[in-house]
């Protein structure tokens, strides 16, 4: 039996925050993600009280923080970008400060020549940010997906820092590049410290550069729809040999639960962690 301990992304829910962990709790998961963009969870907004209290709720639930989620758009525009590090940097206080040193996030397309020139804006954020989280004994973790494990992982090698890590996204690799996610996790070992379980299918063959708004899109492309995330089990993630794979390296973190589309969200984020905790059991 693996011993992965599964959490949950709040906002999956569609509740108040309170709500949500408590919903969390009663399905047995040990830990929850949340947003910390805007609103009354960003960095800004909240005061030590605040804070305290956030805390309190999540551990009189029995839970923990498995990570933050702190997206502001990317990272590929040099004109934002000291703004969002400046943000980012927040964020990844704020995580300390509610017991986990893990923020997640998504930096843009990696371009797959480094001679492009947001290869090198990205790169100059990132290292800000993989400095800063290394001060912190933290992880600044990119969410997988919009580039090839491999690329992505050049992209970290040419940082040079434990700081920066991988918040791997199984789904987001089947959906947007059609990469598998099962060799993903050989390639980023060294850098994965968090997951999302999500399930998804890729229906048309468009580039990453147009889903993400990097490039614009033919008229095709802008009204066809590229993917669709379903339900965990219900797409193209293999999950016994992504488990697998996670157990091979020696990963011990969390498979958090994130569902970002459906009817009837509370049933989807059930069945996914009733799916997760029969694949834990079956290995």
């Amino acid at each position: 039996m693996y011993n992965f301990p599964i959490g949950v992304m709040v906002e999956s829910f569609k509740l108040p925050f309170k709500e949500a962990v408590e919903n969390a709790a009663k399905l047995g998961a040990k830990g929850i993600q949340m947003y910390t963009t805007t609103g009354e969870m960003a960095p800004e907004n909240l005061t030590e009280q605040k804070i305290k209290e956030i805390l309190d709720i999540v551990k009189s639930n029995g839970l923990v923080f498995s990570a933050l989620c702190g997206d502001f758009g990317g990272l590929s525009d040099s004109e934002r970008n000291k703004e969002r590090v400046e943000r980012l940097k927040r964020v990844m206080e704020l995580a300390l400060k509610l017991e986990t040193n893990i923020v997640t996030t998504h930096i843009g397309v990696v371009p797959v020549d480094r001679k492009h020139s947001r290869y090198g804006v990205m790169q100059e954020a990132c290292y800000t940010l993989a400095e800063f989280a290394d001060s912190l004994n933290s992880h600044f973790a990119i969410e997988t997906g919009p580039e090839t494990a491999m690329v992505l992982k050049d992209f970290l090698d040419s940082l040079d820092s434990r700081g920066v890590a991988v918040n791997l996204d199984p789904a987001n690799f089947v959906m947007v590049t059609g990469d598998d996610p099962v060799k993903a996790v050989y390639t980023l070992k060294d850098y994965i410290v968090h997951t999302h379980a999500k399930d998804g299918i890729k229906l048309l063959d468009v580039r990453p550069e147009i889903i993400y708004g990097v490039e614009k899109a033919t008229e095709e492309e802008a009204w066809g729809k590229a993917f669709e995330e379903v339900p965990l089990g219900k797409g193209k993630v293999d999950f016994d040999n992504y488990l697998k794979a996670l157990e091979d390296i020696g990963y011990k973190g969390f498979l958090t639960i994130e569902r970002e589309v459906g009817e009837n969200p509370a049933s989807d984020i059930k069945t996914a962690f009733e799916f997760l905790t029969r694949k834990i059991k079956e290995n």
